[in-house]
Parts: C-alpha cells; sequence; structure tokens
C-alpha cells in the first residue's frame, strides 16, 4: 500500500497563482530562492540534458528591463496599451526568476522532451515558492521571445527564450478561488 504524503497532496489540490499586479516587497532570501532553484530543477530530463536554466532578476535590472521592454514595444510600433503592460510586468515585478529554455541539439532526446521538461521545472519554480509562502505568479508574454530583446537585455544566446518569468513576492491580498476544468469533460477511461 503505497504512504500518501497529504500535505503535498493538499498542497497540489488547492494551490493558486497569486495576480503579479498584487506581489509586493519583501521577497525570498538568497537561501530561500536556492531552495525554490533546487525544487525547479528537480524535474523529469531525460538523459539529463538540462535544458533549462535561470536568471534571478532583482531591483536594478528590474527597472532597467522595464525601460528596455518599453523602447523595444516602441521599436516594433506596438500600441502604448502594450507597451504599457509589458513595462508594468517588470516594473511591479519585486522579484522575478526567468526560466531560460536552453535546448539542446541531440539525437537522442527530441526537442518536444526537452520543452516539456522545461514547462515542468517552471511549474516545479512557481509550485515550491507557493509552498514556501510566497506569492507567486507565471508571466509570458511578447517579450520573452522576442530574440533581440532576450539577447541584448538579458544575454540570452540565439535559438533560448524565456519559458516564464516566474514574479514572487509578498501576496498583498489573497486570491479568490476561480473555476477549475470538469474532470469529466476532459477525461476519457480506456480499460481495453
Amino acid at each position: 500500500m503505497p504512504r500518501r504524503n497529504e500535505d503535498a497532496l493538499n498542497f497540489l489540490l488547492e494551490r493558486r497563482s497569486v495576480s503579479h499586479k498584487t506581489l509586493t516587497a519583501p521577497v525570498p532570501s538568497r537561501a530561500e530562492i536556492e531552495v525554490i532553484l533546487t525544487a525547479g530543477a528537480r524535474v523529469p530530463d531525460h538523459k539529463m540534458l538540462e535544458p533549462f536554466r535561470f536568471l534571478v532578476l532583482e531591483d536594478a535590472a528590474l527597472n532597467r528591463l522595464g525601460d528596455a521592454v518599453a523602447d523595444r514595444a516602441r521599436a516594433l510600433g506596438l500600441d502604448e496599451d502594450k507597451v504599457a503592460k509589458a513595462r508594468f510586468s517588470f516594473d511591479n515585478a519585486p522579484l522575478s526568476i526567468a526560466v531560460v529554455a536552453s535546448l539542446k541539439q541531440t539525437d537522442m532526446i527530441p526537442e518536444v522532451e526537452q520543452t516539456l521538461a522545461v514547462g515542468a521545472c517552471c511549474t516545479s519554480v512557481l509550485n515550491a515558492a507557493l509552498a514556501s509562502g510566497w506569492g507567486a505568479n507565471w508571466i509570458t508574454g511578447w517579450a520573452a521571445f522576442d530574440e533581440p530583446f532576450l539577447q541584448d537585455h538579458l544575454g540570452l544566446a540565439a535559438g533560448e527564450y524565456v519559458a516564464g518569468f516566474m514574479h514572487i513576492g509578498t501576496v498583498r491580498s489573497e486570491p479568490s478561488e476561480r473555476k477549475r476544468p470538469d474532470l469529466n469533460a476532459i477525461t476519457t477511461w480506456v480499460s481495453s
């Protein structure tokens, strides 16, 4: 008979992301961030390719990125609402962990499996932050995939992208519960 980890199971059944708009300082310490990153890196990863890496974005870096993303958005001709939204994502974040997809060229493991490992890493970082008592949210947006912005301002290599900016901080207000998927509508039982 398997031994259930009730605390872990209850956490997963009740977990809720927190709107990045409601996050504020204080943020986790470096030691706490290292625990979150350790949990994030402990995901299924065939052949241990490590198709992900982390950038921990703090105060001045987030301010710099807010300016840079606004400039890039205007250079792309995006409307001012999109400029403001992209900038707000960085300006408002008290701390962000960028999970960088850094897929490896190999014939052994298909790219899709590496991509799934990166997504699992994002989920684990998010859940580790939440389980540690912090508010957290997974954000992407156009800038996460814009190679010139990523290369010029985050030092990413060609072909790399940000699978998620994990904004982490103190919760100002508890999130309300939202509608969840209808399990019966998305599940098919196959027994033969």
